[in-house]
Order: C-alpha cells, then sequence, then structure tokens
C-alpha cells in the first residue's frame, strides 16, 4: 500500500518567559492502510489518535523539545507502545513538559525511521534549538521542518531568532540542498516548497530578518517567521 502524508491542525497556548502565545500547530501522519510514525504529537492526542484510527503507530518523532512539540508525545505512543524520539541536546527543553520521563531514542544526524513503504531521514537543523531537526521523506517528495523554516521564512520563538547563524547555515547546507519541488511541511502554517523559499536565502543572510522595520505596528500579530501560526502579541484575543 501507498505511504500519504495527512495533517492534524490544533490550537492551544503556549508559554514563553513568562509570556503566553496562541499558536496554531501542524501534527504530521506518515503511513499507509496499516501503520504510521507522527511528527509533533503537539497536543489534542485524542484528535491525533482519531485520524490515525486503527492503524499502528510506530514512532512518535519530536522535531524539538519545545512544548508545542512534545505535549501529546507520550499519549499518542503510549497507546501501541510506540517509540518516542527526540534529538539528545533538546531533552532539557522536553523536561520541561515531562518531568519524570525521557524519550526512547536519541536522533543524531543522519539517523532514519522506516513506515509503510518509504525512509525517513533525520537532518539536524539547529537554531530555533539546540536540538532542531527536520525529517526527509525522499519517496514522498517532503520534507518536516518543525520550526527550522516556514512558509514565510526561518522561524522564530517567542518573536526571536535564539541562533539565527546555526539556523541560516542548517537552513543553507541542509534544506536548500533539497530539490526544489520538495514540499516543506512544517509544525505550523502551509506547505510551500524548496524552491519558493531558496530564492530569499541571499536577503536573509544579508541581514532582512533582523533589520528594524520604523513602519512596523507598535502591537498586533507579530510580523515575522511566527506570524503564519497564528502567535499573537495578544493572547487574550480570539
Amino acid at each position: 500500500m501507498t505511504a500519504r502524508i495527512e495533517r492534524v491542525v490544533t490550537e492551544g497556548v503556549v508559554e514563553i518567559d513568562g509570556t503566553e502565545y496562541k499558536v496554531e500547530n501542524n501534527t504530521w501522519i506518515i503511513g499507509d492502510d496499516e501503520e504510521v510514525i507522527v511528527i509533533d504529537a503537539s497536543r489534542a492526542a485524542d484528535e491525533i489518535l482519531e485520524k490515525v484510527g486503527e492503524r499502528e503507530v510506530l514512532a512518535v518523532i519530536c522535531t524539538a523539545g519545545l512544548p508545542d512539540h512534545v505535549g501529546a508525545a507520550i499519549e499518542v505512543a503510549s497507546r501501541d507502545e510506540a517509540v518516542v524520539a527526540l534529538h539528545p541536546k533538546d531533552k532539557p527543553l522536553w523536561r520541561e513538559t515531562w518531568s519524570e520521563t525521557w524519550p526512547d531514542i536519541d536522533m543524531e544526524d543522519d539517523g532514519r525511521f522506516e513506515v509503510a513503504d518509504v525512509a525517513l531521514d533525520v537532518m539536524e537543523t539547529p537554531g530555533v534549538t539546540p536540538g532542531g531537526v527536520s525529517i526527509y521523506c525522499e519517496d514522498l517528495h517532503a520534507v518536516f521542518t518543525g520550526k527550522a523554516l516556514q512558509a514565510d521564512g526561518p522561524g522564530k520563538l517567542g518573536g526571536e531568532y535564539p541562533a539565527l547563524a546555526d539556523q541560516l547555515t542548517a537552513i543553507g547546507g541542509r534544506l536548500f540542498t533539497l530539490p526544489a519541488e520538495t514540499r516543506v511541511l512544517p509544525v505550523h502554517g502551509d506547505e510551500v516548497t524548496i524552491g519558493d523559499l531558496e530564492p530569499h536565502f541571499d536577503d536573509w543572510v544579508s541581514g532582512s530578518l533582523t533589520r528594524v522595520d520604523t513602519e512596523a505596528p507598535a502591537e498586533g500579530p507579530l510580523t515575522d517567521g511566527t506570524k503564519i501560526s497564528g502567535i499573537s502579541l495578544n493572547p487574550g484575543d480570539d
């Protein structure tokens, strides 16, 4: 049976440095009619498992240790005694959500998972978090980029780039070496392709991402790589 990609979208609140942000997350499901792997089980395990249905969950892969990447990981994995995978550098972040347990698998660069008739390759893409990864599926012409790369460019955390140089190095050296037609499937927002985003890379490197816009509004939705996720500076707004 041919593998396919499915999406579950959930909404919730994430706290970053004492500030709450409304955020919408994509959880990706890859597999066939018999088995699946889940990427970034953010929250609402019941919604994710409803989409999975009777299929067996082989693994839950977390592209980062942030709460909106791991919030439902244990519950989704436990139904079928699946393994949870995370890069070891993000274990401290994991413990902020799961204080009494650890992931089952320490992912490393060039690691590989298999589900149905396709392979999923691990690519280290740090920047937003030290252990951020992307998951590339050559067979399905898709890369699951977490927060590393979104439809409007490099993703942020709470309106900031924690390690922009590392993030751009990973984007240019790893993600933008993939074929132009590769689908970019991030944890927030809509999909694009590598070919859509690669022409903007030189502008990002030259400083367009951090250049101050004197005409930008003082408040309201963030006008950066997190805007597409629905994050707001006014968490109480609907």
